[in-house]
């Protein structure tokens, strides 16, 4: 039993796809991610040097993974009681800006590498999956969904920044690529009120089944007037018509509205993450 790691996302690919897709729900993010480098470059998310893991279990399968997209904190798929303490050890010497954990093995891996590396360790999100059960439409607001196109580009651009500032997330090191390439599949939808938009929601493109729900941005002067569930259901709807048999989305444990909007909506808890910060 063993992590290896690797720079080659093709490499990891090969050892942990199968992983990856036989549970494509808890394993939403680390789909995308490993998706989006293998279209746009290793460095979609940054200019450093990705980081990929997967644990080797006795008979050679794979049981553990994580993944790395400098400066961002280093996440973790479920692992094996003995694979976290492995991992501190594993990763001495590397330089994490944060971890992000299941809720029920952080505390392990936090103490661990405080203890190795004298870091300071500060919580900055406690997030919930949810899982689509059955999508449970709210009474409908004034105004309708559409597909955003090219022409909505600058518009997304600067919401997509807003929305970032909002949640005190650093800025992605290629939003414009980003939003051109959901763009490209469809993948954003706005809604709109007398063709003015009035808020956005973000799909990710359909792996093993799944597609996610991401980035619902609604500007302060339209808040409260049910567009955000809105948009919401939209994008879900789009996800479920273009074929995916599971749609999911995160939410902040700290914003009880969006929790409580979500359920509403049809979306069942999975599970809970942590992410924590190094310094």
């Amino acid at each position: 039993m063993a992590w290896e790691l690797t720079a080659d996302v093709e490499a990891f690919e090969h050892a942990a796809g199968e992983f990856l897709r036989a549970r494509p729900v808890q394993h939403t993010v680390l789909l995308t991610l490993v998706g989006t480098l293998r279209r746009r470059g290793l460095h979609a998310y940054g200019a450093g040097d990705p980081v990929f893991g997967f644990w080797r279990l006795p008979g050679g399968d794979v049981g553990g993974l994580l993944v790395q997209t400098p400066p961002h904190p280093m996440m973790f798929s479920a692992l094996p009681a003995e694979a976290v303490p492995a991992a501190v050890e594993v990763l001495a010497g590397r330089a994490l800006s944060g971890v992000n954990m299941l809720a029920d093995s952080i505390d392990e891996f936090v103490a661990g590498w405080r203890e190795l590396t004298g870091a300071k360790a500060t919580v900055d999100l406690r997030s919930r999956l949810y899982l689509l059960d059955a999508l449970t439409p709210p009474a409908a607001p004034g105004g309708r969904a559409r597909v955003a196109d090219h022409g909505d580009r600058e518009l997304l651009l600067r919401w997509d920044a807003a929305f970032h500032d909002d949640i005190g997330e650093r800025q992605p090191a290629d939003g414009g690529a980003a939003i051109d390439e959901r763009l490209g599949y469809g993948g954003i939808l706005l809604w709109e009120v007398d063709g003015v938009p009035v808020s956005a929601a973000t799909r990710s493109p359909i792996h093993a089944g799944m597609s996610r729900v991401q980035t619902v941005y609604t500007p302060k002067e339209h808040r409260g007037r049910g567009y955000a569930g809105a948009v919401t259901t939209a994008a879900t709807q789009s996800a479920l018509d273009q074929g995916a048999e599971a749609v999911v989305l995160f939410t902040d444990l700290a914003n009880p509205t969006s929790n409580g909007l979500y359920q509403r909506l049809g979306y069942r808890p999975v599970e809970d993450r942590v992410v924590v910060e190094f310094s």
